[in-house]
């Protein structure tokens, strides 16, 4: 097996704030908007926090930690010619990944993310995408998804280019692989809440979202409801619940998934870790059932603990050692 991510490959910038801060900043708490790179300059500027520099990204994060976890990967998106797109190809290389389908942009500088943690370990994101917004469809063919079995896409991707995704998703279903989706913020749900089903029931296998995200698709709360609607148009649903776990659906089979309780200091790439982890007994299995998908949600469980332990989504070498025992 081998997984393809797609996304934007983003270099994050974490910094600590206090909840009063975010007063000072456009939109809401825990949100996520684009902006341009002079924003994120400008919000800097004004914290008192050292900020912490590591590779980043939606996609990117999940496709990382399975690297780490001895899982053949490639990833898809592009970067700068740049100091911090060179810095970001390195680290993935160096982890193990296929560094073959990255694109490179000869003139645009390579996307950050801006990720304010404020005390609740809660992250409240800026984002420039830089180079990973000047990837045309016209970059993109069929050899890319060659020796892939699996993709998993970035719902984010919606926001800076729908047809990009659109040729994405339909030349891996011309190749065969299996389509995992992750809905990615609410703010993303609720801009492309009109195209979602239809990209969803002719694409994806499996879709990943978080109550806010299922909430703003459905119009509901009722995880029945949830369910109901996104069980039309996808084989596997996983209904991710933060501190209270998660609930994994396929057809008439239903698991609900505890939590793994830590001490939470920033949940920044919490959501792309449980993913990674569920992914990993996902893709090695032959059949669905209600003791695969307690498996896969529990391995979920694993990952996005030991990330909301550290800041950031990069999780050392030694401690990956330590959680691939654990993931038997």
């Amino acid at each position: 097996m081998k997984i393809l991510g797609v996304g934007s490959p983003l270099v994050d910038v974490l910094a600590n704030v206090e909840d009063n801060f975010l007063k000072n900043i456009n939109g809401e708490k825990g949100g996520m908007e684009l902006v341009d790179i002079s924003v994120i300059e400008k919000i800097l500027s004004k914290t008192f926090a050292t900020p912490n520099m590591v590779p980043g990204g939606s996609a990117a994060n999940t496709i990382l930690a399975l690297t780490k976890l001895g899982v053949s990967t490639g990833f898809l998106g592009k970067i700068g010619d740049d100091k911090q797109g060179k810095f970001y190809i390195n680290n993935y290389e160096q982890s193990g990944g296929d560094i073959r389908q990255f694109k490179i942009s000869r003139d645009v500088r390579t996307g950050q993310c801006l990720s304010l943690v404020t005390p609740d370990s809660q992250r409240t994101m800026r984002t420039y995408l830089g180079a990973a917004i000047t990837l045309s469809p016209n970059e993109v063919n069929i050899e890319d998804f060659y020796g892939y079995t699996h993709l998993h896409v970035e719902g984010y991707t919606l926001q800076y280019q729908d047809e990009y995704l659109q040729k994405i998703l339909r030349l891996a279903k011309q190749q065969g692989l299996i389509i995992s989706i992750d809905l990615a913020s609410f703010e993303v749900v609720k801009e492309f809440r009109d195209i979602l089903p239809e990209l969803l029931k002719s694409y994806v296998d499996v879709v990943f979202c978080n109550e806010d995200e299922a909430m703003t698709y459905c119009g509901s709360d009722n995880p029945e409801d949830i369910f109901k609607e996104l069980g039309v148009c996808c084989d596997v649903t996983a209904l991710k619940l933060g501190k209270n776990g998660a609930i994994i659906k396929t057809g008439d089979v239903k698991v609900k998934v505890d939590a793994n309780v830590v001490d939470a200091i920033d949940s920044t790439g919490a959501g792309d870790l449980w993913q990674a982890g569920f992914l990993y007994a996902y893709v090695g299995s032959k059949a669905l059932s209600g003791k695969l998908l307690e498996k896969a949600g529990g391995f979920g469980s694993i990952l996005g603990a030991e990330v909301v332990q550290i800041m950031g989504a990069c999780i050392s070498d030694e401690r990956w050692i330590k959680i691939r025992k654990q993931l038997v």
